[in-house]
């Protein structure tokens, strides 16, 4: 018997790192899964991988997330389980962020949760029962230079956390994740360089990078009866981390370094 038997569950950012194993956890469970991303093939072969749904939808367009939700829920049957995964990032001195890139995260990574939760809460609460993760990062609890829009929407997606599990106790748990350091598609070109990723090992008490099941595990645990006394908790997944500071402490100084030729770039 699974942890999750009979749920009907959604993944955005469900194509790849975090999301994706945790479709693949959620199917182990028990769970049958729709797979929303931007990147639709990815989706639509990740719903192969695990007998479920994919679906092309970009989280930042409030059309394609409405249309996406319904188009899930009906494949599904109903819904009772939301992952509000898909995220983006970026670095750069907060004053030299372009106007359109600071609005493109806050756009994915603030609205797109509040698209996604605007979506499926209706679904939710129809069903009587709901369980959601949102995704939000150890960067809102412990921002570092350089990923301010990054820090601020993931601090947001904390707080709008805290609201909907107000609004929507007792009928929905409502809680969050902050990942560290994991290996994924948002970290990848931060740690194919040798010496950020031993700087992250060092400065991790569990001594290594993170992995997407050990984030997926957590949000499985979430979504189980197994946290059915939980809700409004931002729930931090980082191996210690933010026990010496932030993620990527140092980061903005070291790419500034790197740029003006001052020490040697070591990655691929």
């Amino acid at each position: 018997m699974g942890l999750l038997d009979g749920h009907r569950a959604i993944v955005t950012g469900g194509a790849s790192g975090i999301g994706r194993a945790a479709c693949r956890r959620m199917a182990e469970e028990g769970a049958v899964v729709a797979v929303l991303d931007r990147d639709e093939a990815g989706a639509v072969a990740v719903a192969n991988e695990v007998g479920g749904h994919g679906f092309g939808v970009d989280v930042a367009d409030w059309d394609s997330v409405d249309a996406g939700v319904a188009s899930a829920v009906h494949a599904l049957g109903g819904l009772s389980i939301v992952f509000n995964n898909a995220g983006i990032g970026g670095l750069s001195p907060l004053h030299e962020y372009p106007l359109d890139e600071w609005l493109r995260v806050i756009g994915v990574d603030l609205t797109g949760a509040w698209h996604v939760l605007r979506a499926t809460v209706p679904h939710l609460l129809a069903n009587g029962d709901g369980r959601i993760v949102n995704t939000a990062s150890i960067s809102g609890v412990r921002p570092a230079a350089g990923e301010a829009p990054y820090a601020a929407a993931k601090a947001g997606v904390a707080a709008l956390t805290a609201t909907a599990a107000l609004e929507y106790a007792p009928t929905i748990r409502v809680n969050a994740i902050s990942p560290g350091t994991i290996r994924s598609g948002l970290t990848d070109p931060l740690l194919q360089m040798p010496s950020r990723e031993r700087d992250h090992r060092t400065r991790t008490p569990l001594a290594r990078i993170g992995e997407p099941e050990d984030v997926a595990d957590v949000v499985v645990f979430l979504c189980s009866d197994l946290a059915r006394f939980i809700t409004g908790v931002n729930l931090v997944v980082d191996g210690g981390m933010t026990l010496h500071g932030s993620g990527v402490d140092g980061m903005l100084d070291w790419v500034t370094a790197v740029s003006r030729g001052e020490i040697a770039w070591d990655g691929p």
